[in-house]
């Protein structure tokens, strides 16, 4: 894995480097050889894991085609509209 370093800033470096390795899975996979895991072990967690994909799948299908209500939270207020509740120092402005 290489991330270039632009114009000396290592901090912006480690910011991408540190989102790529999330990507790949590098920070689970350190985090499950902590310890040994027994292979019967490994199978169940891989098929649950399987298992929880497949639902998230069919429930993101089922709700782009209208079966499900889609439980994502809207934000309230829009850009360019009013506040929700009145401002307690009245409508006056500067």
């Amino acid at each position: 894995m290489q991330v270039l370093v632009r114009d000396n800033n290592v901090d912006q470096a480690l910011r991408v480097l540190k989102k790529k390795m999330q990507r790949e899975g590098v920070f689970r996979e350190m985090k499950q050889r902590r310890s040994y895991e027994k292979p019967s072990e490994r199978k169940v967690r891989e098929r649950s894991e399987a298992i929880r994909r497949a639902r998230k799948l069919a429930r993101k299908k089922a709700q782009r085609e209208g079966l499900l209500p889609d439980t994502r939270k809207k934000p309230d207020i829009k850009k360019g509209t009013r506040p929700a509740f009145p401002s307690p120092f009245g409508s006056a402005t500067r």
